[in-house]
């Protein structure tokens, strides 16, 4: 069920956006480029963020950290995907991969979020207070990965009260199976919507 959104209470997170995700030569596109093609990710973060600006939505970018010397070097226990980071220099601060893409730059009224470091989009950030300042409720999710930052983002949205929907085809992973995991598996035990471009498109322009 998708549900309705006032756009006084409703936005969309937009994740990671970056051109290593999104563009032809970025440094992860490879690993996720047949997931993305086969559900038309570009085309459909276009559509999900230009009826959210349509119908009044705000846009909170939530980046993840970009990559700068000495990023994970002494850590204790950086994680898996941080150590790949440490290795790849993915997102690098400076470097057109740490660049949003050119189909996903803030405008006026747009919220940057402070970078997460992790997964989870609200640890060691600001998103969830600026979210709460601009009164916020119910969070329309989309960009990379659908397993990891996207999960993670929402789960913790969910945990803190706030009401979650994922859009299926508005997300990617490096594998068909871990979008299964992501959607059928692991997003049913915390959405509270998890439906389609077209399905969002139609409510949000019933909304407006």
């Amino acid at each position: 069920m998708t549900g309705t959104y006032d756009p006084a209470r409703s936005a969309i997170l937009l994740v990671d956006p970056y051109n290593d995700f999104l563009a032809e030569n970025g440094k992860i596109w490879p690993a996720v480029r047949h997931v993305a093609l086969e559900v038309g990710l570009l085309d459909h973060m276009r559509a999900v963020v230009a009826a959210g600006r349509e119908s009044g939505l705000r846009i909170f970018f939530v980046p993840h950290r970009r990559w700068r010397e000495g990023d994970y070097e002494d850590w204790d226990h950086p994680n898996p995907t941080q150590q790949r980071i440490r290795e790849s220099h993915s997102f690098a601060l400076g470097t057109k991969g740490g660049e949003f893409h050119p189909d996903f730059q803030p405008m006026d009224g747009d919220v940057i979020i402070q970078e997460h470091w992790a997964q989870s989009g609200f640890a060691n950030t600001d998103l969830d207070m600026r979210l709460k300042q601009h009164g916020i409720t119910h969070v329309i999710v989309i960009g990379l990965l659908a397993n990891t930052c996207i999960e993670s983002t929402s789960r913790f949205a969910m945990e803190l009260g706030y009401h979650v929907t994922l859009v299926r085809d508005a997300t990617a992973a490096f594998k068909p199976e871990m979008m299964h995991a992501a959607h059928e598996l692991n997003g049913p035990t915390f959405a509270h919507s998890i439906t389609t471009t077209d399905a969002l498109l139609k409510t949000l322009r019933n909304t407006s």
